[in-house]
């Protein structure tokens, strides 16, 4: 009996058709459609481009060649990331001490109002660092612009804050993620480059006893020099930085009482986060590190005014 592939199968029903035929028939159908799936899963574009219907068939799957920059993009943007950021509630507590019902100069105080205010002095003050280190990871530009955000912080629980950070992201890098890099030649990171952060880690500990420091270790250059030894692009940066601010101003808000964690979620998945963070890049895109300060003067008095309040549960 002749098969044609192309036939509708209940079209090619014929009742003089028997039990032996119909049978025979299936089983020359199945070894072709076996012959073809075999022929697939040899074909070279196949194996490219990873077919899902040769793939199911086929015991073995294609391994995925290992992605540096998407791996450290999700470990820096994890909130498990021991930095201490979350002891530190960026002014919001010392924000609602003095914005209490019974001040008179700042009766009401809301964490809608807090937001944007602080996203903006942060940006100002700290991405165009994290920015120009990306751009220039070598030791001399990190040490120049770690002294340069040293000057510019005018407030000292600021800046004790800004180091702490820093020096926790600069011990993980040591301890951590300099230790689970490829070996060199098998990946985009450089000896130069991994030298250059252990030179600059050298200069914080040997100042670290001294009046003066060689080096502080502000968080800003840190972040963006590592994120560009491994690989991750100016703009995920930038978004990771302030982000992670976010995420640290949330969890105060929760621990502060101000809402819950299912608000908390709201409001990092909303569009009012994203639309804020990416102005904030946009804004400060170009702008000179010369030039970076604090654009939102009473955040510095929060910051300033947060070690005198009757208690506290928060270091800033």
């Amino acid at each position: 009996m002749t098969i044609n592939l192309f036939q509708d199968p209940i079209s090619s029903y014929r009742e003089s058709d028997t039990d032996d035929d119909l049978d025979n028939e299936i089983v020359e159908l199945e070894r072709k459609l076996a012959a073809a799936k075999a022929k697939r899963c040899k074909h070279p574009r196949s194996r490219l481009e990873g077919d899902s219907s040769s793939s199911s068939s086929s015991p073995e799957q294609p391994l995925l060649a290992p992605n540096l920059p998407n791996h450290f993009h999700l470990l820096l943007s994890d909130s498990a990331l021991p930095l201490g950021s979350f002891a530190f509630s960026s002014g919001l507590e010392s924000y609602l001490a003095h914005g209490h019902k019974s001040n008179p100069y700042h009766p009401h105080t809301s964490f809608a109002a807090f937001l944007p205010l602080s996203i903006s002095s942060y940006a100002s003050t700290t991405l165009p660092f994290v920015l120009s280190a990306h751009r220039d990871p070598s030791l001399s530009n990190l040490v120049e612009l770690d002294d340069a955000q040293d000057a510019s912080i005018i407030c000292t629980v600021g800046r004790r804050a800004s180091v702490a950070q820093g020096r926790a992201l600069l011990g993980i890098w040591e301890r951590s993620f300099s230790q689970s890099l490829p070996p060199l030649g098998s990946s985009v990171v450089t000896a130069a480059q991994r030298g250059d952060l252990k030179a600059f880690g050298l200069l914080v500990k040997r100042g670290s006893s001294k009046e003066i420091p060689d080096a502080s270790a502000h968080l800003a250059p840190l972040f963006g020099a590592i994120c560009s030894v491994v690989g991750l692009s100016l703009q995920q940066t930038a978004y990771i930085f302030l982000f992670g601010h976010v995420k640290a101003l949330v969890s105060a808000a929760v621990r502060a009482g101000m809402f819950g964690p299912y608000q908390a979620q709201k409001i990092l998945a909303g569009e009012t986060v994203q639309e804020l963070i990416t102005e904030m890049i946009k804004r400060e895109w170009r702008t000179k590190v010369e030039r970076a300060g604090q654009n939102v003067p009473v955040m510095d008095l929060w910051f300033g005014r947060h070690e005198v309040l009757y208690s506290r549960i928060f270091n800033s």
